[in-house]
């Protein structure tokens, strides 16, 4: 089986969505699956246009399509693969609920995003999302393709050795004591505000680790606390190293407002941190207050939460141990499987005529 996991314009973008297809070419080419990252003949688009003008394809050969965004590109893989009967994956790492609050004017094109991500899932044989709340949203819009909720998993092997950076990463931004972190894009919908008022609020180091835009692109409130940060919290920019952060860190708060998973969680968890999280509708799937996290509603949760951790380091080290066991149900290996399952499935409704 050949399958083409692509991610269009994946040396522009960062965060999740390129974690997750890398997660999912990883666990499919460890099950022997022949993955290829480009549809196109030659270098990309231009080289395959010239390709089918002069009499070639403009697409190479694969058996499954799995595209893991929304743009142009992907639309005409959609259209090669329904045209020759290619199974059709599209994978639903992007909603109009999670656009919002990210950069500049991503307010104003949430409502107008759901139409078309309504129109572009349609055209799927399947589609793909990292949980069921996802596929709960995906309905309301209505996509009504089967939808199929497949964990996007954590990779384990890419942090190991991060204990080894502890006391390197935090001389560098001079962090000392229980730091409390967060990793990824640095944007509102992730928590930003919250994360900030916690801090100001506590006498712990803050450290939240990732890109934050600056030009234009940056939301209101990227802006106003990357330049007016509490005294207390440092904003490092981007990291090389994504285990520099996971060493440095005791303690990851996320007070995301809505995610359709949190790879960066279960990365905390796979190295054993405590976690605290905003209790959202998703992460009732996954994790469990007291046992794996804590969840909080309110700022003064999340202080309250964060002081009971400084206080009681046995209850510390029991929530990072049993994160550990929540994040190895989410491993790579199983991602690869449900995929495959998935492939299989639609090969054989494709060869046998089954709508």
């Amino acid at each position: 089986m050949r399958v083409l996991d692509y991610l269009e314009l994946e040396d522009r973008i960062r965060g999740g969505i390129v974690t997750a297809t890398r997660q999912q070419r990883k666990a499919l080419e460890r099950a022997d699956v022949d993955v290829i990252e480009s549809p196109w003949v030659g270098d990309g688009p231009v080289d395959a246009a010239k390709s089918r003008l002069t009499g070639g394809r403009a697409f190479r050969e694969y058996d499954v399509a799995h595209c893991n965004v929304v743009g142009p590109g992907s639309v005409a893989v959609a259209r090669h693969a329904k045209r020759n009967d290619i199974p059709l994956v599209l994978h639903a790492h992007v909603t109009a609920e999670d656009f919002g609050e990210s950069f500049r004017f991503t307010d104003r094109l949430a409502p107008a995003l759901r139409p078309y991500l309504r129109w572009f899932y349609s055209q799927a044989d399947l589609v793909l999302c990292p949980s069921e709340y996802t596929k709960g949203v995906l309905r309301e819009y209505p996509v009504t393709t089967p939808i199929e909720p497949v964990t996007n998993g954590v990779d384990v092997d890419s942090l190991e050795g991060f204990e080894d950076l502890r006391e390197e990463t935090r001389e560098r931004f001079d962090l000392e004591g229980m730091v409390v972190f967060c990793v990824g894009e640095v944007f509102e919908r992730k928590g930003l505000t919250t994360f900030c008022e916690v801090a100001k609020e506590t006498e712990y180091d803050f450290a939240w680790f990732g890109h934050y835009e600056e030009g234009a692109a940056a939301g209101e409130a990227t802006r106003y606390w990357t330049n007016n940060p509490p005294e207390n919290v440092t904003f490092t920019g981007w990291m090389d190293d994504k285990r520099a952060a996971f060493g440095a860190g005791d303690v990851y708060l996320f007070p995301t407002k809505d995610e359709n998973q949190g790879i960066a969680a279960l990365e905390a968890m796979a190295c054993g941190k405590a976690v605290v999280l905003r209790d959202i509708p998703v992460f009732e799937e996954f994790f469990t207050d007291g046992e794996d996290c804590l969840k909080c509603e309110t700022r003064e949760e999340f202080v309250d939460a964060l002081r009971r951790l400084e206080e009681n380091p046995d209850l510390r080290e029991r929530l990072g141990e049993n994160a550990q066991e929540t994040a190895a149900e989410h491993s790579l290996d199983r991602v690869g499987e449900r995929l495959i399952e998935q492939y299989e499935r639609l090969l054989e409704e494709s060869h046998s005529g089954t709508p």
